[in-house]
């Protein structure tokens, strides 16, 4: 997952429309308990989940690769035995294996037999091959690790972010609310004038087209009010509710702000992406342990019965019994014991051009270990440089307000008293209108400073130790 793709997420959304403002149950949520039904519910961290599990898994198996073959085979046939002077071959086992006396003429003379074999094969060495394999299989997990936590940390950025444009869409949907009072207000107190005959009726026109105007950017707001609270529930895995939020996010500051924070060693993203080479780099160690030899230890245990007696021949065709126990109680054993060393030549050439490959493959990985680092560093010089501006906005928005608001009411009180025109009236309405919707912004802009911050550090609790 790219790195832009995960800070790309704290930018504040712009106001956009969405038809449709159903009526929702609603419910207190607090921002623990969205990050904890996430972490719980969301189905992209479930399926890390297993495939972590499944990768620890296979640890265990790769281990047990290391013990040795052994197969036990019981068979019992009957059949004849006439044997034939020749030679074959058995091609996928299109053969019979009868073995007799190989007389002038065919017969039927059939009888039982039964064949008991047991055997193992071990590779007990092979130049360290079995370890390598098994470092190999405890990388995979650690990658598949690394992912998961990843996808955890990405998952509550993401939660958080939606959280705060949620408070922010709530409170905007609020300033449209007053902003509309306000304009009603307005146009009220301008229609009495305009019929008392105080004012022009174009100004009763002007009125009615502001008090529009405020309808559309409260329909807007609770629009993109609408959107947030289905994007929360989205990403919680819960069926959307009218979410009742913790406010401190727009009407506190975050504590010790500026302080300095832990390196960016252990962030999620720099770590998945060393496991990824620490992986590469095992299957290449892996890959140079196949060109060694392996050692392999071999034994077998066979014994055998059968219905046809030794003197069975031409000149006595009918020393054997027909009887099942006759046939298949064991007579004859057999056992063998052995080293054998196999060494594939021509995979030295082979191999080697697949360790090649695999070496630039860990060289790549290792590149985009560095691009990482390097992206990260620079997002966390940028957060501190939004946290500084989002907090010298926030000095600012304060006398913003009271100068709107003074001159609103300047203006008001003027053009009641026929001192000021429609025009004044309408830009210091706009003026207050826009004084609110600042204020809303620039108090969440300093948490998502913070949690953009947080995200380049690649510790959320930066941010939720701050609350």
């Amino acid at each position: 997952m790219g790195i832009q793709k995960v800070v790309s997420l704290l930018s504040l959304s712009a106001i956009f429309l969405v038809n449709g403002t159903p009526t929702y149950a609603q419910q207190k949520l607090s921002l623990q308990e969205a990050l904890e039904t996430s972490m719980n519910n969301f189905r992209a961290i479930k399926a890390k989940e297993n495939y972590a599990k499944a990768s620890n898994a296979g640890i265990t198996a790769t281990k047990r690769e290391y013990l040795p073959d052994l197969n036990v085979s019981v068979q019992n046939s009957y059949g004849t035995v006439n044997g034939q002077t020749g030679p074959l071959y058995g091609y996928k086992g299109y053969s019979v294996s009868s073995s007799g006396p190989a007389l002038a003429d065919q017969n039927w003379n059939s009888a039982f037999g039964g064949i008991y074999i047991a055997n193992v094969n071990w590779d007990f060495f092979a130049f360290g091959r079995q370890k390598s394999k098994e470092a190999m299989s405890s990388s995979q997990y650690q990658r598949d690790m690394a992912d998961l936590n990843q996808e955890k940390f990405t998952q509550q950025v993401k939660v958080v972010n939606a959280y705060i444009s949620l408070l922010t869409a709530q409170r905007l949907t609020r300033s449209m609310k007053a902003n509309l009072d306000r304009t009603v207000s307005v146009q009220e107190m301008i229609q009495v004038r305009t019929l008392n005959g105080l004012n022009a009726g174009v100004d009763s026109s002007i009125a009615n087209s502001e008090v529009a105007k405020a309808k559309l950017s409260l329909l807007d707001a609770q629009n993109y009010e609408l959107a947030q609270n289905n994007k929360l529930g989205e990403l919680m895995g819960v069926s959307a509710v009218q979410y009742v939020l913790d406010t401190s996010f727009v009407s506190a500051l975050p504590k010790n702000l500026l302080e300095q924070n832990a390196a960016q060693s252990q962030h999620p993203t720099l770590l998945f992406f060393n496991s990824r080479v620490q992986l590469s780099r095992s299957n290449e160690l892996y890959l140079h342990k196949q060109i060694m030899p392996t050692f392999t230890f071999f034994g077998i245990a066979q014994t055998r019965g059968s219905g046809f007696n030794s003197d069975y021949g031409a000149a006595n065709l009918s020393s054997y019994n027909t009887g099942w126990w006759d046939g298949i109680h064991p007579t004859r054993s057999n056992y063998l014991l052995g080293v054998n060393v196999s060494w594939g030549i021509t995979n030295l050439a082979r191999i080697k051009s697949q360790v090649t490959k695999q070496h630039y493959n860990t060289e790549a990985m290792q590149n985009e270990l560095e691009l990482a680092q390097n992206q990260l560093s620079n997002q966390l010089t940028l957060s501190q440089q939004q946290i500084e501006n989002a907090m010298q906005k926030y000095a600012v928005v304060p006398v913003q307000l009271k100068a709107a608001s003074d001159a609103f009411l300047q203006k008001s009180t003027l053009y009641e008293n026929g001192l000021a025109n429609i025009v004044d009236l309408s830009q210091a309405l706009y003026n207050i209108n826009r004084a609110d919707t600042d204020r809303d912004v620039v108090y969440a802009a300093v948490w998502q400073a913070l949690l953009f911050k947080a995200a380049a550090l690649g510790d959320i609790q930066v941010f939720l130790s701050q609350q």
